[in-house]
């Protein structure tokens, strides 16, 4: 039987459907089974379609240079 841990390492090509039946078949098998692995699953692929539904914006290039400065201060804060 599958574990839980088992569940969440191939969820990812779960979603993708790039897993075989057979692995397939056990996945939803321990999902119909475990409540909070359901919740994973539909949470995940719940953010995957709201995120692909999102439209790229580009930032002002105002904006854009000071979030690079504020990145490049940050990181040399941490290299000290």
């Amino acid at each position: 039987m599958l574990t839980c841990k088992d569940f969440l390492s191939e969820l990812s090509d779960y979603l993708d459907d790039s897993v075989d039946s057979e692995i397939k078949a056990k996945l939803e098998e321990h999902i119909k089974a475990c409540p909070n692995c359901w919740v994973v699953c539909d949470t995940t692929r719940k953010t995957i379609q709201v995120y692909k539904g999102q439209t790229e914006c580009s930032i002002p290039l105002d904006i854009h240079a000071r979030l690079m400065a504020a990145i490049e201060k940050k990181c040399a804060e941490r290299g000290k």
